[in-house]
């Protein structure tokens, strides 16, 4: 039972600190915010454990950080940007972007910096949920939005025995240490995902060594990132331009994800099966075009398809491993040394510095919920229910047994666009459903347990088609795009419009609201404060 300060229960009818709590200030939770104001909705905290508004975009600043979409793809779409500097923009360039949109939509009173939220606890007496803050104290809301992304924390450990050992310098993408001179320094990078990638070709002429070391090859083609003259700038202020291109693109991935899923899984796996082998044909091809020694060429070349992994694009990750001073370690590594790294064949390799680009605690990870992070309505455990019975919710966003509450990234959640896209319309869902318990004088809102089990059985069954990809076509390779239960509950496999309606046009009814109804007196208070 949740307890006061002086360890007795809450007293009943106790009106909590804000209406809406927004866990997050990163695009997920900056969406949340300008929905909830345009929604009329003041009486809300923004709650972010870093210093400044971006999430990653603000946590990330490692050498070569860029977009791995089209800038025009990766922005709301109440605040279009016709200024990229870049066709895809600098890490710098989004932070700030974020920055901008967070001021000019009046975001900043709301946020809360330096406020880590630790575990969210349903109080059901009250009608409200317990925020559990770093340092001892307890935030109060009547309804929460967890809008803390798809790339919760970064992986501090890599797995790897002996690294407390090691004396030199360690580097991680999120927190990259700029004023460390790199200039002739021996340097290890282990990983070869996203960040690897940017990171490998930004900093090879300037160090005097560059060894990566690779688990699995990954997916990495070529990208032009030419400067947007100002011609095109002014006609990408043209409205609806914008909007328009993005559109066309969503058409095309929405026809091929919902071709997919629907289609008859005998027609499926022989397409699968022949369009991954004709890629992979074609990557060969592109290394051959690219990387001079047919050794590291060989290594480089994936033994799965495109999409079992998340590709990457880069034009100058492959052409650094045609540098003098790089090379390429497919040799498992065995631990840290004080001075370095061995590997299983018993080599060691001293480095002045080591690169941990080995990646996050992702939202499709049921380990990713702890036992305890999340308590429901009944004592509801989300990291127990998760390991037991695996990742589900409505339209990705909400659950039976956690009342008054929101994920903007949830379970079957990515469907083919940019993030922005998608936590635009996953808070939709969640401000039309406050909106609506605000407007029937609702202190209670739960999704009913039919409606959300009807949806699991139809997403689910939807899925099929990628859980044969990832599951057994490409079962050998690691991913984050399959969970260690075996399920593919990254990727939306309805489709980004059938998902648009779905948040923004879901019936009411499928929904239970409630009142605590001895509180009449006490919910005007409330009214009057929120509209105050």
């Amino acid at each position: 039972m949740v307890t006061a300060s002086n360890g007795k229960p809450p007293p009943r009818n106790s009106i909590p600190d804000h209406e809406v709590a927004v866990i997050g200030a990163g695009p997920g939770g900056i969406a949340a915010g300008v929905k909830l104001k345009q929604a009329g909705i003041a009486d809300f905290v923004i709650l972010e454990r870093a210093d400044e508004v971006g999430g990653s975009w603000h946590e990330n600043h490692y050498p070569g950080l860029e977009v791995d979409i089209p800038s025009i793809a990766y922005q709301y779409s109440f605040a279009r940007n016709p200024n990229w500097s870049r066709l895809f923009a600098p890490g710098a360039e989004v932070e700030r972007y974020h920055i901008e949109v967070a001021r000019r939509f009046g975001l900043y009173p709301h946020v809360r910096f330096g406020v880590n939220v630790l575990s969210e606890e349903w109080d059901e007496r009250n009608h409200r949920w317990n925020l559990h803050i770093e340092g001892g104290k307890i935030i109060t809301a009547r309804f929460v939005v967890s809008a803390v992304g798809a790339f919760i924390t970064p992986k501090q450990n890599p797995g790897i025995p002996g690294l407390a050992e090691y004396r030199g310098k360690l580097q991680r993408p999120s927190a990259w240490d700029h004023v460390y001179d790199l200039t002739g320094k021996r340097v290890a990078i282990i990983g070869t995902g996203a960040s690897s990638v940017q990171i490998t070709p930004s900093i090879a002429g300037e160090v005097g060594s560059l060894s990566v070391f690779q688990r699995t090859p990954v997916w990495c083609v070529p990208k032009p990132n030419p400067r947007i003259p100002e011609a095109v700038r002014l006609v990408l202020r043209t409205p609806g331009l914008q909007a328009a291109t993005h559109g066309a693109v969503l058409v095309v991935i929405d026809v091929l994800l919902r071709a997919m899923s629907n289609a008859p899984m005998a027609v499926v796996e022989p397409t699968m099966r022949t369009v991954d082998a004709a890629a992979i044909a074609g990557y060969r091809g592109l290394l051959r075009m690219m990387v001079r020694d047919p050794q590291t060429r060989a290594a480089l070349t994936p033994d799965y398809g495109p999409i079992a992994k998340r590709p990457t694009a880069n034009t100058g990750y492959l052409l650094s491993f045609n540098r003098e001073n790089v090379e390429l370690v497919t040799t498992a590594i065995e631990r840290f040394t004080e001075n370095g790294i061995r590997t299983t064949d018993g080599t060691e390799r001293e480095f002045d510095m080591i690169v941990l680009a080995t990646g996050y605690h992702v939202f499709s990870d049921p380990e990713t919920y702890t036992p305890g992070m999340v308590v429901g309505s009944d004592g509801m455990d989300l990291g127990e229910f998760y390991a037991e019975h695996g990742l589900q919710a409505y339209e990705s966003v909400s659950l039976p047994s956690l009342p008054n509450r929101w994920t903007l990234v949830g379970p079957y959640s990515w469907s083919g666009s940019g993030w922005h896209a998608f936590v635009e319309m996953t808070a939709d869902h969640a401000v039309r459903a406050i909106s609506e318990a605000r407007r029937r004088g609702a202190t209670f809102v739960a999704i009913r347990q039919d409606a959300h089990d009807a949806y699991h059985r139809d997403i689910y069954r939807h899925g099929a088609a990628m859980r044969f990809y990832l599951n057994e076509l490409n079962a050998h390779v690691p991913t984050y795009y399959r969970n260690s239960q075996g399920d593919s509950t990254y990727i939306r496999p309805s489709g980004f419009f059938r998902a648009r309606r779905g948040h923004r046009r879901f019936p009411f009814s499928d929904y239970r609201f409630d009142v605590l109804r001895e509180l009449p007196e006490i919910l005007a208070q409330q009214e009057l404060r929120y509209q105050s």
